[in-house]
């Protein structure tokens, strides 16, 4: 990985640019003119471009760049607004001042929701393996403007940690968080994904497992929620309860704890 500045640069993008590569201890090149795909060919690496609004990662070998964006939480956000439901928060059985462990965060849609929901008196924790996914996201979430105070509120306040879920679960104390919510779904997304494909090398994909399953119920203090295929069969082999739906690809599962 290294770290560069758009096309059209300036004092501050290289300032910027510079404090980006000292982060994830990795190196800054100067654009010197030169586009993106050569920088790439002549370091072999993905790349990382510091642009006036927004980070984007160039994966080594693709074209479209990968950059955050809150994607369905804003429209899912603004349907809670005018008094709709949502199938997520509904599975969590989230309310405001509730804690939520989101063990995939991925691109934290679902982490906003939530964030909307629980407000400041609560607490949203996002868990990203992938170092430069996580940094991306924290960012992001940190700059993005939607206009509306709410929803920027919501986005300011998901702490993001970068590390292995099953490393962070491990770590937590007994009935620390209301809810531990897992989509595997993301996780395989990353990888198939044709705008994102290059990076399947540096992606970090966890399956659930049984010690994972162990952890998150005794960090959970009310359920633990599966997001799945609806052909999945880790439903069964961890006795989630299975809120189905009918026009849906995937179904959410819930393991109450007693």
């Amino acid at each position: 990985m290294f770290v560069t500045t758009a096309g059209r640069t300036n004092e501050e993008m290289v300032k910027i640019a510079k404090e980006v590569a000292l982060e994830l201890k990795t190196q800054y090149i100067t654009r010197n003119k030169k586009s993106v795909k050569a920088l790439q060919e002549i370091y072999k690496e993905d790349c990382i471009v510091v642009g006036k609004e927004r980070l984007e990662l160039f994966p080594f070998g693709e074209n479209d760049p990968f950059f955050f964006h809150p994607n369905s939480s804003m429209f899912r956000i603004k349907r809670l607004m005018e008094n709709g439901h949502d199938p997520f928060i509904e599975a969590c059985d989230l309310d405001r001042g509730k804690h939520l462990l989101d063990c995939t965060l991925g691109l934290a849609s679902d982490s906003i929701v939530a964030s909307y929901i629980v407000r400041n008196e609560g607490r949203v924790v996002g868990i990203e393996g992938n170092p430069y996914l996580a940094y991306l996201v924290e960012k992001g979430l940190k700059s993005w403007d939607s206009g509306i105070d709410e929803m920027n509120r919501a986005l300011r306040h998901i702490e993001v940690v970068q590390m292995l879920s099953l490393d962070y679960l491990r770590t937590l104390p007994d009935k620390s968080f209301d809810c531990v919510y897992f989509d595997p779904m993301f996780e395989e997304r990353i990888l198939e994904s044709d705008g994102i494909k290059g990076l399947s090398q540096i992606a970090v994909y966890q399956d659930i497992s049984n010690e994972m399953m162990t952890h998150a119920k005794r960090v959970a203090r009310e359920r633990v929620v599966l997001k799945d295929h609806f052909r999945s069969q880790r439903f069964e082999k961890y006795n989630f309860e299975v809120l189905r739906r009918k026009t849906a690809k995937f179904h959410f599962g819930v393991l109450q704890i007693q």
